[in-house]
């Protein structure tokens, strides 16, 4: 019988005001949320591009590190260790910095990230990177992350022109090799590969002998967490031995905790998800206060409470989906403006999608639940 009754319908759609009104609020939070969870993955994806692209199994880094732009060094001794273990194919000293570089057409400078290692391991899954790594093993020579803010310079355009693009890094003239994607992040904005020795000569202070990152390839068939435990207990306390998993759990970590940028955007969602139930509350309330009569007629027809109950409840579904259909499709064309706008990977997922859609319903019916305390009023004996 309730589902027979379009009667929730019936009365949101008399008010045909109220209701653009009401689904227009409901909209506005729901593309609110949207942005904020559209951010919030974008932080989370991005500062792990290069945790996700280094070829390793365990990675050692220092205890002292915050995160991967902020990294302390430590011996590379520590992973030749590890690399006698049983189990251990292969490891990689990596070298990470952040230098200035410097526009070639406008001559700006600028910060950009610096990432070194022996070319002749293949520590990046990249292919950009893993097809010039005979360009490498040249002096001052590095790769160009081609999706790195515009600010550098149009070094993509010049590359793939043909033309020699030539600036500085550090103040030392430096000749751009080849181009390579990653992209990216709230903590770098562009970035370069070259080998170990070019990054030394960018350096010439930095000992050879520290590092920042180390990189572990395991043995096909090795147990990866026993051996990550012996690793770990293997070597002392100065470095941390973590699985690529953990590694990248540990860099979000760190931007969700304890910087205040993921605190923001959940924030946000709570903010969006209060100000839509305040708005179908105020709706629901005005409509169940005007149609009051009716409700008690109702019940003096023999319907029961929870009937009434249902209807409201009803009716913030059907506002739910009023709202979020049309939201939906602004996020998107919002999604795609920020994410050419700041080149963050900011992109609509299923299952985000369903659940800011659940979260909506479950807003609306929360705000249809407060609502319904009016019906208590509706007694046929007080009304009639």
């Amino acid at each position: 019988m309730l589902f027979k009754i379009p009667l929730a319908w019936l009365q949101l759609k008399k008010e045909k005001t109220r209701l653009l009104v009401a689904a227009s609020g409901v909209g506005f939070s729901v593309v609110l949320i949207f942005m904020q969870l559209g951010f919030r993955g974008a932080l989370f994806e991005s500062v792990v591009r290069y945790h996700t692209r280094f070829d390793y199994d365990i990675a050692l880094i220092s205890p002292e590190s915050a995160f991967l732009v902020q990294v302390e060094s430590f011996s590379r001794r520590r992973l030749y260790q590890a690399a006698g273990l049983a189990g251990v194919e292969s490891v990689a000293p990596i070298y990470l910095s952040l230098a200035t570089w410097k526009n070639p057409v406008e001559g700006g400078v600028r910060s950009i990230f610096v990432v070194g290692f022996n070319p002749a391991q293949r520590a990046l899954d990249i292919p950009g990177v893993n097809a010039n790594l005979d360009k490498l093993q040249l002096p001052d020579v590095v790769l160009f992350d081609e999706l790195s803010r515009p600010e550098y310079g149009p070094i993509p355009e010049l590359f793939k022109a043909g033309k020699t693009v030539e600036t500085e890094v550090v103040n030392r003239k430096i000749s751009v090799a080849g181009l390579f994607q990653v992209g990216t992040s709230f903590g770098l904005d562009g970035s370069i590969v070259t080998s170990d020795l070019n990054f030394l000569r960018l350096f010439p202070d930095r000992p050879e002998g520290l590092i920042n990152l180390g990189l572990i390839k395991l043995e096909p068939g090795a147990d990866l967490d026993a051996l990550r435990d012996a690793i770990d207990e293997e070597l002392p306390d100065d470095v941390l031995v973590l699985t690529k998993r953990q590694y990248i759990d540990r860099e979000i970590a760190y931007w969700d905790a304890t910087t205040p940028i993921g605190y923001v955007f959940a924030f946000g969602v709570v903010v969006g998800l209060f100000v839509g139930a305040i708005i179908v509350y105020q709706i629901l309330f005005a409509d169940v206060s005007d149609h009051l009569a009716e409700y008690a007629t109702l019940r003096a027809m023999g319907y029961p409470m929870y009937f009434l109950v249902g209807v409201v409840l009803q009716e913030g579904v059907i506002l739910s989906v009023l709202g979020y259909l049309p939201a939906t499709g602004i996020s998107l064309g919002l999604y795609r403006m920020a994410s050419d706008a700041t080149r963050l990977p900011i992109d609509m997922t299923i299952e985000r999608a369903i659940a800011v859609f659940m979260l909506t319903i479950v807003m609306c019916s929360v705000a249809g639940l407060i609502a319904v305390r009016k019906l208590r009023s509706a007694d046929p004996a007080e009304i009639f």
